[in-house]
């Protein structure tokens, strides 16, 4: 049955106030359920959030079991099923998978992963709508991304742990989830050196071996940024706990420069709401740079600051389509192009009828209800769960009246 969130707004008043403690990464604990492939033994996890990304990945794990076939109508609903083609094709000697499904946010080729596994000595065939890849061993190779891909790099990354000889990966994202599972597969056994660097070299051997060591998921740094943002926008004084600051200083910084007042420890960010932000020019960019994630949350920001705004999309081309239903609310957003907005502020936004398009838009799509006049409604709830562990429950915590509903 379908569910959609009633959401009474706040009409802009400065009101909600309390802890909200950060969840596991969703962009990194899913990538460790990839890695599971690569060991012989028993993989464990902490801090896994309860979401429904990670059920999904879940159930392709499972299917696992009946051969290295990624389930279509589980990998089409996900985009993060394409992470574990590498881990599979590089165990098994072949993958067979749909096109990765997940959010509606612009084109997304695959081809960085094919031409990866291409040079890794692998034999790549479309039949319909399913990739087959075949190789009986990969084998190390020299690959370039462009343009950088998160995904790519993870994805070839892990493959290359079970390859003959050295892989080198140039122009190699630099996201902290990467980070973090490179570290915990080099204390399994893995050779992977450039750790957070844009050249990594990985050596390949044998099957990992866990031996009780844990992957602690890391804190999602991109529900820190969001909670940050609700606070400056709503918030009296909200405390943003379990985070690490530094992973969001690219929008912190943003928020210095517009005015908020922010008190940022060791592993909290504590926002107070700003009466008068000033208007920015935001542009989204590879890590450590304003994640394209945090861009639909930061939009909501800019139809209240002060001035005129800009807003630059530098990864993905058509995901600003969302801005029209903010345009409904009374947001004066210009669409200069597919990648690129202006924004004048402030507008009171009012209530709507909403229906989430993806994770971070419908999320965004939330925050902008809590910042209205009067009650709105947010269909297509799936997709917010698929990145939010029990949001409304805990955005109810700091004082929104926000309700889930069978619909």
């Amino acid at each position: 049955m379908a569910e959609r969130f009633v959401v009474e707004g706040l009409s802009g008043k400065k009101v909600l106030a309390g802890d909200i403690s950060v969840r596991g990464a969703k962009n990194a604990v899913l990538k460790a359920f990839a890695a599971k492939v690569l060991f012989e033994d028993e993989m464990q996890l902490s801090n896994v959030p309860q979401i429904e990304d990670v059920a999904r990945m879940q159930e392709l794990l499972e299917g696992l079991k009946d051969g290295p076939v990624l389930k279509k109508d589980v990998a089409e609903r996900i985009r993060a099923s394409i992470v574990l083609t590498g881990p599979v094709l590089a165990r098994y000697g072949s993958v067979s998978f749909p096109h990765p499904g997940g959010d509606v946010i612009g084109p997304r080729p695959i081809n960085l992963f094919l031409e990866g596994f291409k040079a890794m000595g692998a034999e790549v065939s479309l039949e319909g709508d399913t990739y087959h890849i075949k190789a009986k061993k990969l084998k190390g190779a020299e690959i370039h991304f462009d343009p950088i891909s998160v995904t790519a790099t993870e994805t070839l990354m892990m493959a290359a742990v079970l390859t003959e000889g050295e892989t080198v990966l140039h122009n190699a994202a630099r996201e902290p989830e990467i980070s973090d599972l490179a570290i915990y597969l080099n204390e399994c056994g893995a050779k992977i050196e450039g750790v957070g660097a844009s050249t990594m070299r990985i050596r390949g051997g044998g099957l990992l071996k866990a031996d009780g060591k844990i992957y602690q998921t890391p804190p999602d740094r991109i529900e820190t940024g969001t909670f940050v943002l609700l606070g400056a926008l709503v918030g009296k004084k909200i405390k943003v706990t379990g985070c690490v600051p530094e992973h969001v200083q690219a929008l912190t910084d943003f928020l210095k420069q517009s005015g908020v007042q922010l008190q940022i420890g060791k592993d909290y960010v504590e926002v107070e709401g700003c009466e008068s932000p000033e208007a920015l020019a935001v542009e989204t960019h590879e890590y450590p740079g304003f994640a394209t994630d945090m861009q639909p949350p930061m939009m909501v920001y800019l139809t209240q600051a002060h001035g005129l705004s800009t807003l630059a999309e530098t990864i993905w081309k058509g995901r600003l389509e969302y801005t029209k239903d903010l345009v409904r609310m009374g947001a004066k957003i210009d669409l200069i192009d597919s990648q690129h907005a202006r924004i004048e502020g402030p507008t009171p936004l009012h209530a709507e009828e909403l229906k989430s398009p993806d994770i971070r838009a419908g999320l965004a799509f939330l925050m902008a209800a809590a910042v209205a006049r009067g009650t709105s409604t947010i269909d297509n709830v799936y997709h917010i769960d698929r990145g939010y562990e029990r949001i409304e429950e805990r955005l109810s915590n700091l004082g929104l009246n926000i309700k889930r509903e069978q619909v």
